[in-house]
């Protein structure tokens, strides 16, 4: 199949993307990794009048720490966050939930900023945000703004993006001492988009509570879960069994799945329980191996 008819414009700067955006405004679509966009093309899903090309913006590809938090360009390659040592020491989960994204290829070519701001539900990327709850840098016209994931996914695809904006960055706290992280996910085939994935984080404090537990899902509804009522049980109970198996009875019962051709709405809620108690049992062993 062939996309349809377009304008193509490669902006080799934000300043210049930007000011494609205003002249076309909703005329016009973004070009990051295309993993996602290009695919959409050929099916005819999305016709776009004019493509503004992003990957010769070089000041939006970088992976930096500052002020305990990762930032992240918007258009750096998911395989190079993958491989960056600096990610695997601050960030661990996200290390782990990119293996998931798709095969090689697909993280070669694909960028932590197009993957959150098309917001599959059911995407790896997205989930992380809204698990560590993650900062969004928009910038627009009228300057930059920051929000929060719990305020940037908004429904199925759709986020706080206004037209004429631009996701610049990627921000994520990095991961506090003491912690242990599990990704979780659940898809008919290594590769294939998750029928339902959750991750987890947790961090002890000197006496081997849980000081801070960090749970979402996705695949369950029309955007990322931060599952704060999963997250309140074991910052009280810790990570003994049974309170790991309460929060994962919990978690199945805060989701409301839909039901569709891969799986059930009941098989959903199921996979959420299975897949909370796993991801919470290893972040919880995690911590106590990195003693």
């Amino acid at each position: 199949m062939k996309p349809p008819p377009f304008d193509y414009h490669a902006a080799r700067s934000v300043s210049e993307a930007l000011e494609l955006l205003g002249r076309y405004a909703e005329d016009a679509r973004l070009l990051a990794g295309g993993q996602s966009l290009v695919p959409m093309l050929n099916f005819r899903l999305a016709t776009p009048r004019v493509l503004i090309d992003l990957n010769r913006v070089g000041e939006l590809a970088y992976i930096r720490e500052e002020n305990g938090w990762l930032r992240l360009g918007a258009m750096t390659r998911q395989r190079a966050i993958e491989f960056s040592p600096l990610v695997k020491e601050r960030i661990p989960l996200l290390v782990e939930a990119l293996g998931y994204v798709g095969h090689l290829p697909t993280r070669t070519r694909g960028t932590i900023g197009g993957s959150v701001a098309h917001a599959d539900p059911s995407a790896e990327c997205p989930a992380l945000v809204c698990a560590l709850g993650g900062e969004l840098v928009i910038r627009g016209a009228g300057g930059e703004r920051v929000v929060g994931a719990a305020d940037f996914f908004q429904d199925f695809f759709t986020t706080a993006l206004q037209p004429g904006e631009l996701l610049v960055e990627v921000r994520l706290p990095v991961m506090p001492a003491r912690s242990g992280w599990a990704f979780e996910e659940f898809a008919r085939r290594h590769g294939d988009f998750a029928i339902v994935e959750v991750a987890a984080q947790v961090t002890l404090d000197e006496r081997g509570g849980c000081r801070a537990a960090r749970v979402a899902a996705a695949g369950v509804g029309a955007t990322p879960l931060r599952l704060r009522a999963v997250e309140q049980i074991v910052e009280r109970g810790g990570g003994a069994g049974a309170v790991v198996a309460q929060a994962a009875a919990r978690a199945a019962e805060l989701v409301d799945p839909a039901g569709d051709h891969h799986a059930s709405a009941d098989y959903r809620r199921h996979l959420t329980e299975v897949l909370t108690r796993r991801a919470l049992s290893r972040a919880f062993a995690g911590v106590e191996r990195s003693k």
